[in-house]
């Protein structure tokens, strides 16, 4: 029998498909030291890295800088595709959104050394923002995280781990990789990015962007993701689009602005403003009752309350009430079947009140 882990890698190899051969490569250039990606555009606003990840990959990323950038979106892309495959868009977002804009191959994609796995690209998404911070000096108040499809898991797991990012944006995103082929309300060990969990932890704005007749990611994924995003944007179904052509309709790049444009409004104290209200307890009102509750232990399975009259001058033989209206029995988390065998003879049949299974008896 199979365990949770070596499912876990069975279900990896059917997640991840590389293009094969990569469409690009990287070598050094002797006349300036630089790294170049040769199969791609030769372009002075691209710095071509390679990123070392705490698992001894090494994966390969694109910055491109935009003069007029206020925000730097940091893209994982979805399966089938690299870096050499999605260039021209990243040029067009760079331009479009007026971001600075990082991509990256997940290990075992392009040119990235390694084999693609979960958590592989989760140690290449930590590497690949790490460097962001040490080399551009950018920080996670200055970045939204991008993910498409597959790339929503790796997004979704940094995102749930940076309380002060931007913002989040979930474009054909999957609930988890299980949910993709099967309809299950639970989540299995052996499943793979459990988005529908790490989505509740996000503190930021978070925009979802969904075809609704996407065939490979079913729309009710993105549909549900926004229902449990802590802050969920107004999203954008992109009605008739697929998986992979929602970039091609006039909707797409004009939300998306839209939302960069919000981002860019908000300033790190609105933020934090909104991160400490969410942080802190709500206060729930309480009912002023003037009676007392007494417990008592019968056994393993059941306790009995006691609620004491609330008359001051009430004993068990005065007339001001009644034993029915002095007395509430409850029983909880009962083991067996039946709680009570008494029947519809029993005097006592209104005053208890069963809770484990809702009945009165």
């Amino acid at each position: 029998m199979l365990s949770g882990c070596s499912v876990s890698s069975l279900a990896a190899r059917f997640a991840f498909f590389p293009p094969e051969p990569a469409t690009y490569a990287v070598r050094k250039d002797e006349a300036t030291g630089r790294l170049v990606a040769s199969g791609v555009p030769r372009d002075n606003a691209l710095d071509v890295l390679l990123v070392d990840t705490r698992r001894g990959n090494k994966v390969v990323a694109f910055y491109f800088r935009n003069p007029c950038a206020r925000l730097t979106l940091l893209y994982s892309h979805g399966n089938a595709a690299d870096l050499g495959q999605l260039y021209d868009l990243f040029v067009q977002l760079k331009v479009n959104l007026k971001v600075n804009l990082m991509g990256y191959d997940y290990s075992g994609y392009g040119a990235s050394t390694g084999k693609p796995s979960e958590e592989n690209t989760y140690a290449d998404i930590e590497a690949v923002y790490q460097c962001l911070e040490t080399e551009y000096g950018i920080s996670q108040e200055d970045i939204i995280l991008y993910g498409q499809s597959v790339g929503s898991g790796p997004t979704l797991h940094l995102a749930s781990r940076l309380p002060r990012l931007r913002g989040v944006v979930l474009h054909s995103a999957i609930l988890s990789g299980l949910r993709v082929v099967c309809h299950v309300n639970f989540t299995f060990c052996f499943d793979i990015y459990k988005n529908v969990k790490k989505i509740k932890k996000v503190k930021c704005p978070v925009l979802v962007i969904h075809g609704t007749d996407d065939d490979v990611v079913n729309w009710s994924h993105g549909k549900e993701l926004w229902k449990l995003a802590r802050e969920p944007y107004d999203p954008l179904w992109i009605k008739g689009g697929g998986h992979c052509n929602l970039e091609l309709y006039p909707d797409f790049i004009r939300h998306l602005s839209r939302f960069i444009c919000a981002m860019e409004t908000i300033t790190t104290k609105i933020r934090l403003k909104k991160i400490r209200q969410s942080l802190r307890p709500r206060k729930k009102a309480h009912r002023v009752n003037t009676t007392t509750t007494t417990t008592f232990t019968t056994n393993c399975c059941c306790r009995i309350r006691v609620r004491k009259p609330t008359c001051p001058s009430c004993n068990f033989s005065c007339g001001c009430c009644g034993l029915r209206n002095c007395f509430t029995f409850r029983f909880f988390r009962c083991c067996r079947p039946t709680c009570f065998s008494c029947g519809s003879c029993c005097s006592f049949r209104s005053c208890f009140k069963c809770c484990c299974c809702g009945d009165a008896r």
